[in-house]
């Protein structure tokens, strides 16, 4: 699971990272990243060595910060957590959207060797009571607006208010350069809770640069690339951009909320090469209004990378014939990091596809005894590469065979690529026979009047379990619950016609876009 010294070599030498610089510039970078090693405090700072001019994130409501700049404002963030007393081995929270104050705190708490914790910014009262007490959180830092929500925290637990923190920083004089810990902060994520509280995950600190070069061999990010991020930075999928985008001194661009038409025309207005987002928000961006000629205004758009949850049938079809053959889905978890990724090319074959490994990633599909299934069989996805975590903070872990963690994800091989069936704990057994609501999920997407849609197990006395579909409908169209099972039972087996149809004005989901499947089966419950 390691990737050799020449593909590495290779790799960021296509990405441009090894292109010539000013010597002392280079000689600053390459000691940079010896003394405080790869993490978020580390990567800010070789690229700050490097490119200290460059502009790193621009910030639609603060305006453009330099790398440099970036990491003064990081070091002050570090000196002022200092100077409260708080340091290696504890935990800080942090309940922010997508704005540059989010990355100075996240790397300011790096760099004194605590973890900090990222929160979702969708959290309700009681769940972050809750989940400030279970990660032992002793500060939490948040934006403004959600003063409110954080009054629930225990009084132990210290709140610094976004505009506390830009008043002090602002009055602050700047410290003296940090000493990298004895030991890096880590990042916590949690998990999207779609079944429960969210649990925390730790991530691992890269051990070298073959996770950098594991996702920009498949997803061709170049340096000094312009990148939007509208994945929350909270969420792995946003995080891992945050990372990525230092790792090739990006300049990133940063809008505090996901609106499709600002979006949209953030990739027009900077020049964007990448976009980093969740399925969801590319849905949204396809129903507005068709533009034309938005991809010759959009002609430096390279890549739109995606990963949280799957797409509906055909839409990465209909994405890519509208902004071109730029879209690639990374499939992963917290847990593992990154699993397959599928590029333009998997997905014009075969547009359900979540692609192949990535270098340095080994997956397997195991049957219950855990023997690997021969293609074409649906098993039990297994992963493993150098950023799997080593258990939630709770103590607990997933399931590990053979150094490899259970996704919780069912799936099978075709034609050389790989495809996830649903979710292991997800499948139903109604009447004796089994049926993946996915499958259910991707034929009723496939209807044109059906705007999104969800399938879920509910209980049944006679059957055990039957299908329950909620339908979210286009604008101005109608459709009957027998008209939906006329339509299963024309194109899908007898057992996987939905015994409930349910029509609803939207599905309930996290902030980044997950169906919450407990609260459409507690209708029934």
């Amino acid at each position: 699971m390691t990737v050799s010294p020449l593909v590495i070599l290779t790799t960021m030498t296509k990405a441009g990272l090894f292109t010539p610089g000013l010597p002392h510039r280079q000689v600053r970078q390459l000691l940079t990243l010896r003394t405080w090693r790869l993490g978020l405090a580390g990567e800010l700072r070789q690229a700050a060595s490097r490119s200290p001019k460059a502009v790193a994130v621009i910030d639609e409501a603060n305006g453009p910060t330099t790398y440099e700049a970036l990491l003064a404002r990081s070091e002050k963030v570090s000196a002022l957590l200092l100077a409260r007393g708080y340091g290696p081995g504890q935990r800080i929270g942090l309940l922010a959207r997508n704005h540059v104050g989010a990355i100075e705190a996240m790397v300011g708490v790096s760099a004194i060797g605590a973890d900090v914790v990222l929160l979702n910014t969708g959290v309700s009262a009681a769940q972050l009571a809750q989940v400030a007490e279970q990660q032992e959180l002793v500060c939490l830092i948040h934006d403004e607006e959600f003063v409110g929500i954080v009054s629930s925290v225990a009084d132990s637990v210290a709140r610094i208010g976004e505009a506390d923190l830009e008043a002090e920083l602002r009055a602050m004089p700047q410290p003296e350069p940090l000493r990298p810990p004895a030991t890096n902060g880590r990042t916590i994520i949690l998990t999207s809770g779609t079944t429960g509280t969210p649990k925390g995950a730790a991530r691992k600190t890269p051990g070298g640069l073959s996770p950098l070069v594991s996702i920009i061999e498949r997803i061709p990010l170049r340096a000094k690339d312009t990148i939007l991020i509208s994945a929350p930075l909270f969420h792995t999928w946003g995080y891992a951009a945050l990372q990525l985008s230092f790792g090739v001194r990006a300049t990133m661009v940063l809008q505090r909320r996901f609106e499709p038409a600002r979006a949209k025309l953030a990739l027009e207005t900077y020049g964007v090469n990448a976009m980093f987002a969740v399925p969801v928000m590319l849905q949204r961006m396809m129903e507005l209004p068709a533009d034309p000629g938005g991809r010759e205004r959009r002609r430096r758009l390279r890549v739109v990378a995606t990963s949280g949850s799957a797409y509906p049938h055909g839409f990465t079809t209909r994405f890519m014939d509208e902004y071109g053959d730029v879209l690639y889905n990374l499939y992963g978890s917290t847990e593992a990091s990154w699993v397959c990724i599928a590029t333009p090319a998997d997905m014009r074959r075969h547009p359900s596809t979540a692609g192949t490994p990535p270098l340095g990633t080994t997956v397997r599909i195991l049957d219950e005894d855990g023997r690997e299934v021969p293609p074409g069989a649906i098993g039990r996805i297994f992963c493993g590469n150098t950023l799997v975590f080593d258990g939630y903070t709770s103590g607990g872990s997933k399931e590990f065979v053979d150094g490899l963690v259970s996704t919780g994800d069912m799936g099978h091989v075709e034609d050389g690529l790989y495809f996830v069936d649903g979710r292991d704990d997800d499948m139903v057994i109604s009447g004796g026979e089994n049926v993946y609501p996915l499958e259910v999920e991707s034929l009723l997407a496939e209807h044109p009047a059906v705007r999104e849609c969800a399938v879920v197990g509910v209980p049944d006395e006679e059957f055990g379990q039957r299908l329950a579909a909620f339908l979210v409908l286009r604008p101005g169209a109608t459709l009957t619950g027998e008209e939906v099972r006329d339509y299963v039972r024309t194109h899908r087996a007898r057992h996987c016609i939905p015994r409930e149809v349910v029509l609803l004005d939207e599905l309930p989901r996290t902030t980044t876009g997950k169906i919450l499947a407990r609260e459409l089966r507690a209708r029934f419950s």
